[in-house]
């Protein structure tokens, strides 16, 4: 059973700094891909970014392109880890953040969701 697990979030000043840690468990995304997705109260789920691999190598990250320059995708695919570095955090960053993980390399839906952590900017 693929279980996704998110943690580093909690409340933050704006211009501060947090980094987001999803650990993958019951299988192993060598060629695949992971990412971040987030929702804000009342708002719909929204891509924040991601990280693809082929055969255990980086193939690309990329961040939502309003986020470039902020935010950050990184992984150990070694580990099952994907990173979600956030900088310059602004009160409208504040949603639930989620770890997704999918098993195909190609652009598609994501198989397996983790339950998410809260991240809070305050002003």
């Amino acid at each position: 059973q693929v279980q996704l697990v998110e943690s580093g979030g909690g409340l933050v000043q704006a211009g501060g700094s947090l980094k987001l840690s999803c650990a993958a468990s019951g299988r192993t995304f060598s060629t695949g891909a992971m990412g971040w997705f987030r929702q804000a109260p009342g708002k719909e789920r929204e891509f924040v970014g991601s990280i693809i691999w082929r055969g255990g190598i980086t193939y690309s990250t990329d961040p939502a392109d309003s986020l470039k320059g902020r935010f950050t995708i990184s992984g150990d695919n070694a580990k099952n880890m994907v990173y979600l570095q956030m900088n310059s955090l602004k009160p409208e960053d504040t949603a639930v953040y989620f770890c997704a993980a999918r098993t195909s390399w190609r652009i598609g839906p994501y198989d397996y969701w983790g339950q998410g952590t809260q991240v809070t900017v305050s002003s």
